[in-house]
């Protein structure tokens, strides 16, 4: 569905709808409080023990059963999946029901709001997904979590989705030779005897499930840092020792800082970088980041730096500050992104800025021709394999860096700073962010997020200067000729450089459905005019000077 210009309240509730527009089964009467799970990792042959202790307090009057996803074993999924032995509730059990990936509890009492209920769930089996026990690329027997989007009912029984946040505990029975890691501090490390050590993490900042994780393996550990009292870690394969803690000793520590200084404070207890086979890249779980097999390799190449920034930048985005909705997942990709490369502009200059943002239009535009009419926002995603694609990230830097361009430097980083603050620890959706921003700059971004988050289609632009002597002016002429049925309005600089100059001087024609016009007067014919000197506008041009 494409939106055109409208007003700012039916624009507000139409974003909203769209925020919530995915199609679990959010059920808005019951929060879970916390989880503690106990798990049992010494069976060799990959099989998982577990007890879910699951807190949930009642929003609403009448609530008769709790819904919990985990994934059941069936004829079609062979081994795999969890069979649930025993649901209890102050030691007495509870019906329930456990079928086609989902679990449900018959509660003793129909609810009351504000009340509190203890449920514990008693399950085994082999995880397909979710946490993964394998071996790693040494040979070595180890265990990583992935659950990005939707994939820790695999392994652990939650209310599996985006939009409900709780606090956790990880308590971890496994062979002494690993070592355990998990979102937190570490409460507990105790020898249990027979080989096996029982290793306890707390996480007291409620998170989404698909940040839960969980690392076993023979690592080295070291503790680089600490940034606010609080731990910076790198784990790796201990094979890996010296070019992994040489890796990851830089840069975390100057992008918690970063961050925290431009956007807010860092909320979680430690920050743990760690070495692991699950994951391709890097998966941002709060406090504890997954790093693929492959990310040590003693050279802090490039890439591994950009992964590591992009992942500690979700600490803020995705993390802290969740989208409410799968539909919304360009807050935490896209602004992880555009976050990252303003990381590198700190750090290393704006020309790595602009370079970055560069390279990442030209990534833009390749998307798109592949699909000209894919939109950021989703609307009704039901298919979790769609929840990102590389223009969520790449696109929604971009729209963030033009919102930036459109309302100020100044403007712009105090309706960050306020959306962070409002919903640090809690969810938002677009319609947050876009209000955030409005109240920062007093204006109505209506149209603006409109057109770039829900709808498809990019700009491309054709146009010609002249220099008319006898008017004594440049005139330019610009076109829209995109054929994906989108158009857009837009303001695009023109960048005028007189004779022996390198700095231009900056000019704006607004461009409409029927292109824009300008007349700009000089007293004689520039060196050369060009768009968009700056790099703040997504698009793509042929632009000349016209035959005389």
């Amino acid at each position: 569905m494409s939106y055109h210009r409208m007003s700012v309240l039916v624009m507000l509730g139409l974003s909203s709808l769209c925020a919530h527009a995915d199609t679990y089964p959010v059920n808005p009467g019951i929060d879970v409080i916390h989880y503690r799970f106990t798990l049992d990792l010494s069976d060799e042959t990959g099989r998982l023990n577990g007890t879910a202790a699951i807190q949930v307090k009642f929003l609403a009057d009448g609530i008769d059963h709790l819904r919990l996803d985990l994934t059941s074993r069936s004829e079609m999924s062979g081994t795999a999946g969890m069979t649930v032995s025993t649901v209890t509730n102050s030691g007495h059990p509870l019906p329930f029901r456990h079928e086609h990936d989902v679990l449900l509890i018959d509660l003793p009492s129909a609810s009351n709001a504000g009340a509190v209920l203890d449920v514990e769930v008693q399950y085994a089996g082999y995880p397909a997904t979710g946490l993964l026990i394998r071996e790693n690329k040494y040979g070595e027997r180890s265990a990583f979590s992935d659950n990005w989007p939707d994939k820790a009912r695999n392994w652990l029984p939650t209310v599996d989705h985006i939009s409900d946040k709780a606090t956790s505990e990880m308590i971890v029975i496994a062979p002494e030779e690993w070592q355990v890691v998990s979102n937190g501090l570490l409460a507990e490390q105790s020898g249990l005897g027979n080989g096996l050590r029982l290793t306890h993490w707390k996480q007291s900042v409620p998170i989404a499930p698909w940040l839960y994780v969980l690392a076993a393996s023979n690592f080295a550990i070291q503790y680089v840092d600490e940034f606010d009292r609080k731990s910076i870690e790198t784990w790796v394969y201990w094979q890996d020792r010296d070019a992994g803690f040489y890796d990851f000793a830089v840069p975390t520590k100057q992008v918690l800082e970063f961050m925290s200084a431009y956007v807010g404070p860092f909320v979680y207890e430690k920050l743990a970088n760690i070495q692991g086979n699950s994951v391709g890249g890097g998966m941002e779980a709060a406090s504890a980041i997954l790093y693929a097999d492959d990310s040590v390799t003693g050279e802090r190449t490039p890439r591994w730096r950009y992964v590591i920034v992009h992942e500690i930048a979700h600490q803020w985005f995705g993390n802290s500050v969740t989208e409410s909705s799968w539909d919304d997942v360009w807050l935490s990709e896209g602004f992880a992104t555009y976050f990252s490369y303003l990381f590198f502009e700190y750090a290393d200059g704006h020309d790595a800025f602009i370079a970055s943002m560069a390279d990442t239009r030209e990534k833009v535009f390749d998307f798109y021709q592949e699909e000209p009419a894919y939109r950021i926002v989703h609307d009704d995603l039901d298919d979790m394999s769609k929840v990102t694609t590389r223009q969520i990230y790449n696109k929604g830097a971009w729209v963030l860096h033009m919102l930036r361009n459109r309302i100020g430097d100044e403007n712009w980083w105090k309706g960050i700073r306020n959306y962070y603050r409002k919903f640090m620890n809690s969810h938002a959706s677009t319609a947050d962010f876009r209000r955030e921003m409005e109240l920062a700059c007093e204006c109505d971004l209506g149209a603006f997020l409109d057109q770039w988050l829900y709808q498809g289609g990019n700009i491309v632009l054709e146009g010609e200067w002249r220099y008319n002597d006898a008017a004594e002016a440049v005139e330019v002429s610009l076109s829209q000729v995109q054929d994906d049925g989108f158009l857009f309005s837009a303001d695009v600089e023109l960048g005028v450089f007189n004779p022996g100059e390198t700095v231009p001087t900056i000019y704006r024609v607004a461009i409409d459905e029927n292109g824009g016009r300008i007349s700009i007067p000089m007293s004689r014919e520039p060196a050369k005019v060009v768009i968009d000197p700056r790099t703040v506008l997504l698009a793509q041009w042929t632009f000349e000077k016209a035959s005389k």
